[in-house]
């Protein structure tokens, strides 16, 4: 409910984002769910003292599991782990105790709205509902597995590795001395953050990129399989004793409307087309790169190309496509790096922007507490995450933050959960949360449309000769559609695989099958090998709707702060009158359905997401890539998949070109030896002529 969010590694986190389609009625509109328990004591005062009992108690226990939780992920020890796994017990028997005591109560008649909301939320256990042991093994099975990911380490990319008889490297030997002529000494010492991402991110060589890819996998995903697998079956049961059919119903019912999945899929329709010209485009401009060989012109795109560990945005392939070269971009990371800049500065930064509209400065124990940068010293989880610590003034960020463009609207990002639990933290402790998740996740991504906006990048000194062309703004939506548009598919086909496999419908034995099925047909890359691993549980589907309605937010906020023209060129900074309209929004919390937050935000207008205003934003980009992809095939064909073979590195073909050379010359040398010998052989046996 509270807590560090945009782990995007974890299994098993909060349930995904609430989400209703553009055009899509609601099915359900009760302010509160009818899913929970309820016992047999009327009395509404009663039940009203037990709930303010439990809001002091709460934030307390919350409080304590943070600062376990804090200690392990900013300091990765067994010590620790197994002190925060100790607290996390503690707060689940605390919700088992508090969860007794409210289903006493018939509160599905009580007179008082909120009451009956607070009720539908207590009375939904959870994972807690496990028996004991098993919410143990549960427990520590999602530790182990986060454990693995964010500290499997391999070795640096080197084509004399060993190799294996299908002519593979060994990705998993980590050998300290050779051992044959065909092995090198091996101490695996890279991290996923930040020595991979920034290899995936900055190399152009498509034997690295496989490699790096292919052997963290091996690392990180392989020893998960079985670990996943008991995951989904203790999942699965916890759904079930609290009366969902699996855990992929439990988890939609975070999103008060029925027909989830149909929404997504009437609202991924109709972003599809846009999607589909962004990679057509992409993969061309990959194509003229790598050449056809590495980058099929008709099919998905190799996943190991495209910048990403996952392959879920392409930022980092703009250097390779960009639109128009030498015109404007929002990559401001040498800028940053030539004026000095730290990640303090860049929360500094980021915090400006939000106080400029009037809404919450960080408080001092942000500053004091908070995690900016990696530590030397010891292992830490480095996804970025903010942490709301339950008891109204502690709030901390942990980020291992490079000056980079990506983190600094990665800063704005994580600096907006905050700014949203500063805004909630005087609502009843059930009620400190978003709307929905895609909501806490919009927030920060809000700051981030306008403070990446040419106009504002020069504002702050980041940016010089800033112009408002065609070519300026296609580059500059280009950039923004790598990241937003890119990721769409990615988001959708997520968890709509998770549902599957919590169903029955995947089987064990053909997990990793229908997940590439999915991504090839879905969102046309393909895996650079033939071995594929389960990916981590991770709740994307919040992302994705955060990406939709970030622009309906930038939208209203733009009408509010009177901007005039094109909606990608809006930039609310220093607007007092949109920081109002958002903290009233933010304010409410999760005490009224995420419809009537949305409403609140729309003037009355809306209790529904819509992709206009997306579409709106990415218009002049659309047509464009339109104009550019004539005669192109718009989508792939899935049986052109490449799957990149084993080649040696440049020095190799040297030096094997060397030594072929050389055996060709000993050759050469030899028969002219051989041919001497024979012709003076005959010489000496040939008699001469008269005698």
């Amino acid at each position: 409910m509270t807590g560090y969010r945009k782990v995007v590694w974890g299994p098993l986190v909060a349930a995904a984002a609430a989400v209703l389609m553009c055009g899509v009625p609601l099915t359900r509109a009760a302010i509160y769910s009818d899913k929970g328990i309820e016992g047999t004591n009327t009395n509404e005062n009663e039940a009203v003292r037990f709930l303010r009992e439990y809001d002091v108690q709460a934030s307390v226990m919350c409080n304590r599991f943070m600062e376990a939780s804090w200690d392990f992920n900013t300091n990765v020890t067994d010590f620790n782990r197994r002190k925060m796994l100790a607290q996390q017990m503690e707060w689940a028997k605390f919700h088992r105790e508090k969860w007794t005591d409210a289903t006493s109560f018939a509160w599905k008649n009580f007179t008082n709205p909120d009451v009956r909301r607070m009720f539908s939320f207590l009375t939904v256990l959870g994972k807690v509902a496990l028996p004991k042991e098993k919410m143990q093994e549960l427990t520590e099975l999602l530790q182990s597995m986060k454990t693995t990911y964010s500290t499997a380490k391999i070795c640096r990319y080197d084509s004399r590795l060993r190799r294996l008889p299908s002519g593979d490297y060994d990705y998993l030997s980590d050998f300290d001395a050779m051992d044959s002529d065909n092995e090198i000494p091996c101490i695996p010492s890279l991290n996923l953050e930040p020595q991979l991402s920034n290899i995936m991110s900055t190399s152009r060589d498509p034997s690295e990129l496989r490699y790096v890819w292919r052997a963290w996998r091996e690392v990180a995903g392989k020893p998960l399989r079985q670990q996943y697998l008991r995951f989904v079956d203790l999942a699965n049961e916890a759904a079930r004793l609290n009366g969902f059919s699996d855990a992929g119903e439990y988890w939609r019912s975070e999103y008060e409307v029925d027909n989830f999945e149909e929404q997504l899929e009437v609202l991924w329709e109709k972003l599809r087309p846009l999607y589909q010209q962004l990679h057509a485009y992409v993969r061309a401009k990959l194509v003229d790169n790598y050449g056809e060989t590495v980058v099929p012109r008709n099919g998905p795109i190799p996943a190991h190309l495209l910048g990403n560990m996952w392959a879920q945005t392409w930022t980092n392939v703009m250097n390779l496509t960009i639109p128009f070269r030498g015109r404007t971009t929002v990559d401001v990371t040498n800028a940053m790096r030539r004026q000095g800049y730290t990640p303090l500065a860049m929360f500094r930064l980021a915090e400006e922007f939000f106080t400029s509209l009037g809404l919450e400065p960080m408080p001092i124990s942000f500053w004091q507490n908070s995690l900016f940068q990696k530590p030397t010293d010891r292992e830490v989880v480095c996804h970025a995450s903010a942490w709301d610590f339950c008891n109204g003034f502690d709030y901390r960020i942990k980020q291992c933050t490079e000056v980079s463009t990506e983190y600094l609207f990665t800063t704005h990002h994580e600096m907006g959960h905050i700014q949203y639990d500063l805004q909630y933290r005087n609502q009843p402790f059930i009620f400190r949360d978003g709307a929905n998740p895609g909501f806490h996740e919009a927030v920060g991504d809000v700051m981030a449309l306008s403070a990446s906006t040419p106009r504002h990048l020069q504002a702050i000194g980041l940016l010089d000769n800033v112009d408002e062309s065609f070519e300026t703004d296609i580059n500059f939506l280009y950039a923004m559609a790598l990241d937003k548009i890119a990721f769409l598919p990615f988001g959708y086909l997520m968890d709509k695989w998770r549902w599957e496999v919590f169903r029955g419908d995947t089987t064990s034995s053909n997990l990793n099958t229908r997940w590439w099925d999915m991504r090839l047909s879905i969102q046309g890359v393909s895996p650079p090998g033939a071995k594929f691993h389960v990916p981590a549980n991770v709740p994307y589907v919040r992302y994705f709707v955060s990406f939709i309605i970030q622009f309906q937010f930038h939208s209203e906020l733009c009408k509010a702060a009177g901007h005039q023209g094109p909606l990608h060129r809006c930039d609310i900074y220093r607007s007092q009158t949109a920081g109002k309209l958002l903290r009233d929004v933010l304010s409410l919390g999760k005490s009224r359905p995420w419809t009537e937050a949305l409403q609140r935000l729309t003037g009355g207008k809306s209790n529904k997401l819509e992709v206009e205003p997306i579409l709106e934003y990415f218009a002049p980009l659309q047509s464009w890539l339109e104009s550019q992809n004539r005669g192109q095939l718009i989508g792939w064909r899935e049986s052109e998949a490449i799957v990149q073979p084993i080649t040696t590195s440049n020095v190799s073909m040297i030096t094997g070109v060397i030594l072929a050379c050389i055996a060709v010359l000993l050759l050469l040398a030899l028969i002219f030896i051989v041919v001497r010998r024979v012709v003076r052989s005959g010489k000496a046996k040939t008699p001469t002529q008269g005698t």
